[in-house]
């Protein structure tokens, strides 16, 4: 008989019991990943009435994966460029929610005579807000059009990247056993290193190798490459002595600025939904009912510290930075739960064994009650804001809007403040470049090149290291010129010269600091590779000297590379060509919102839907595949996948997203179910009747429920001709309509199907 392995029986089991569970939390309109939960807690070891896993090593090695393609995903849509557009108004409002959290995790750990260091960790598992529970509340809820869900989440992307600092400063000191803030500045130091040059190795290098193999990118090898990517990444990341989630997610962070990326994004959801649900699983299997019995109070208690402290904080946080009272309070009602990066920092603490076991279900539980209470909060926030308006003082209740509308008037960044930024920016991108060179050149080129260089040319003077330490110099002489020579912000720099003389000073500061910089990068080169002491002298000698001769090549080679790089780093950006509107004032924002296969809206044009009359919205731009409509005219058709950036205020785009997503009535349905929508080339040939005749005088929209898109003539295209556009003999006419209809329109002697 057939042997089968029990991990194919466990995982046989696992997603038996989670399908259950799952349609059941479905049925109940509860996230799916409670019921994970459930279905971990039913097939572990605490449950005797449900067959249990049997290879329980497994099944924690594959909850491992599901954390890396967890963290992978949310770097997916995560992205650095995301977190620039925030501002500050998310950022002051996650870090005063996350720093308040950690002390009142802290303070309350402590309170119920826990250990330092499980108080420590309870700070961690407290004060980050779940992205996934969030996100899916407000799609059922319907309220992802609405202005507070654009700051919640914000505040969710600055969460994210500060639970992966978190992990690492944990690590550091589960470690270390102690809070040495020397250790800790180290770590932090070490982490912005690598962060800064796997970021711009990873901007340099990947969106030009996904470019260049395009033609060969089909779902399947762009899944294969995507994965490999991500684990290379986490290799480097765990090498470097950073955690594997780490590594994940800065790989998709990477990939999220490529063209690339809604398409990964797509490809890899499968794979990680997957091994998301067996980690997830994993985790209910931990719970075990007795140490919940033992430890109820702690349970109810932290649940209250987060359905209290968490939207408390929150809203504080959202006011400090210029919200109105109505989004601070709505906004801080939605931040009330913990999810997938508690359960990831409290297997961390059980990994490194610094935390007690009761932690995690404790830890669990409260992630549950907190899920099963956030559709709740979210809706009870705006009852609860319209309370808080109620019982203020009007004259605080004018304060905050004073305040609030200060804080949203533009502020004008300095000449010196622009500066100051540039010459930061520079010094320390390229000092990370030329230290990880030097690194590398001592680590590894030069033990390579001393072994080698032994065998072809037999043993080596004292000077073989110095060979290698010619190639570094050589290596980052760009850099060095960069860091020391180029000039930046040319034109703010004159302008603070001139006429600011008070700033002279610093000015001068600021290029000799720069200047020192390069020196100290070049005596690491001495130190390392050069044994004599008069190498100070010479090593920088022959880098001015380099740096004088090859200076005209420096400034081409570094502006092909600054070129290839901000290409690179914009190259999502330049392919969506968005040319989004600033917000509209008042209550009116933006929102995107996703057409599905409503037959009452997808086919027609924006001048049939008449959304302005109807609605009272605009739509900006209408994002389509591989290319963007900005500012549609009114001929522009809707279609299915169309991601719709419209503006409105929270109402007019309720209704509009209501109408959009509805059950139309069914003899409209069967109207246009039978519509066969597609894009159509015909050849205008010598006899047609169409030669001469305007587009709109040829009747195709009325006749065929048709539009003219684009038109071929004479090597030319003209892309949304206009109606008084003249067909001419030999166009190429590119049309979208009813199928059946436009070729019974256009085969009656009009035009050739191409």
């Amino acid at each position: 008989m057939t042997h089968l392995p029990p991990l194919i029986a466990d995982l046989g089991l696992i997603l038996s019991v989670a399908a259950v569970t799952t349609i059941l939390s479905k049925m109940l309109k509860q996230p799916v990943v409670l019921g994970y939960i459930v279905a971990g807690f039913f097939v572990g070891p605490h449950v005797g009435f449900v067959p249990s896993v049997l290879d329980e090593a497994s099944i924690h090695t594959w909850s491992e994966i599901g954390v890396i393609f967890l963290l992978f995903s949310l770097g997916l849509e995560f992205s650095f460029k995301k977190l620039a557009k925030v501002g500050g108004t998310a950022s002051v409002t996650a870090l005063v929610t996350v720093l308040f959290m950690l002390g009142a995790g802290f303070v309350t750990g402590r309170g119920l005579g826990w250990s330092a260091m499980d108080s420590l960790f309870l700070g961690g598992i407290l004060c980050i807000s779940s992205t996934t529970i969030i996100f899916r509340a407000f799609d059922e809820l319907g309220l992802k059009t609405t202005s507070f869900a654009s700051l919640v989440l914000g505040v969710l992307v600055v969460e994210d990247l500060v639970a992966i600092l978190l992990l690492v400063l944990l690590s550091t000191v589960a470690v270390s056993q102690n809070f040495s803030g020397t250790a800790l500045l180290f770590e932090m130091g070490k982490l912005g290193f690598f962060l800064v040059l796997w970021f711009t190795v990873g901007i340099f290098l990947i969106p030009s190798l996904l470019t260049r193999l395009k033609k060969w990118m089909n779902d399947e090898t762009l899944l294969i490459m995507s994965v490999a990517l991500c684990l290379t990444m986490v290799y480097l990341a765990v090498r470097a002595g950073f955690s594997a989630p780490l590594g994940a997610f800065v790989m998709g962070s990477l990939l999220a600025e490529t063209s690339k990326a809604e398409r990964i994004e797509h490809v890899v959801k499968p794979v990680k939904d997957l091994f998301a649900a067996i980690f997830f699983v994993s985790v209910g299997m931990m719970i075990d009912p007795r140490v919940l019995a033992d430890h109820w109070f702690p349970v109810l208690l932290l649940s209250m510290v987060i359905l209290i402290g968490q939207p408390l904080s929150s809203m504080l946080g959202a006011l400090l930075s210029g919200q109105p009272l109505r989004i601070a309070v709505r906004a801080g009602m939605s931040l009330s739960q913990i999810g997938e990066f508690s359960f990831i920092i409290a297997t961390l603490g059980l990994t490194l064994k610094v935390t007690s076991e009761m932690l995690y279900p404790i830890a669990v539980a409260v992630s549950a009650i907190t899920t099963f209470t956030t559709p709740y909060m979210i809706k009870a926030g705006d009852p609860f804001q319209r309370f808080i308006a109620r019982k203020l003082p009007q004259r605080l209740l004018e304060g905050i809007g004073r305040y609030s509308d200060q804080s949203g008037q533009v502020k004008v960044i300095s000449a010196w403040r622009q500066l100051l930024r540039a010459y930061l920016l520079n010094v320390i991108l390229h000092t990370v470049i030329a230290v990880a060179v030097i690194f590398l050149c001592s680590r590894l080129v030069a033990p390579l090149f001393l072994e080698h260089a032994v065998h072809v040319l037999g043993p080596l003077p004292d000077n073989g290291s110095m060979m290698v330490g010619f190639i570094a110099l050589a290596l980052i002489l760009p850099s060095i010129w960069a860091i020391a020579i180029r000039r930046i912000e040319r034109a703010a720099y004159r302008n603070l010269w001139l006429n600011r003389k008070q700033l002279r000073g610093p000015l001068v500061a600021l290029e000799l600091l720069r200047i020192g910089v390069a020196l100290l990068l070049i005596a690491l080169v001495v130190v390392l590779f050069f044994p004599s002491v008069l190498a100070f002298v010479f090593v920088p000698l022959f880098v001015v000297v380099a740096l004088f001769i090859f200076r005209q090549r420096l400034r081409g080679f570094y502006h092909r590379v600054e070129t290839h790089f901000l290409l690179n780093l914009n190259q999502r950006t330049h392919r969506e060509q968005r040319t989004v509107p600033a917000l509209a004032p008042w209550d009116m924002h933006l929102a995107e919102v996703t057409v599905g296969e409503a037959p009452h809206a997808v086919g027609r044009s924006l001048s049939e839907l008449a959304l302005r009359e109807t609605f009272g919205i605009n739509i900006a731009l209408i994002d389509r595949d591989d290319r963007a409509i900005p500012v549609p005219d009114r001929d522009v058709r809707l279609l299915p996948g169309d991601q719709l950036h419209v503006i409105g205020t929270d109402e007019q785009l309720a209704l509009f997203n209501d109408w959009l997503h509805e059950t139309p009535p069914e003899d409209l349905t069967t109207a246009h179910h039978d519509m066969d929508l597609q894009l159509l080339k015909f050849e205008v040939g010598p006899g047609s009747s169409l030669i001469g005749v305007a587009i709109r005088a040829s009747h195709v929209r009325a006749a065929a429920n048709a539009l003219v898109v684009g038109i071929e003539r004479d090597q030319q295209r003209i892309l949304n001709p206009e109606g008084s556009e003249v067909y001419k003999k030999g166009d190429v006419l590119w049309m979208v309509g009813d199928g059946k209809l436009l070729r019974d329109f256009m085969g009656g002697g009009k035009a050739q199907l191409v």
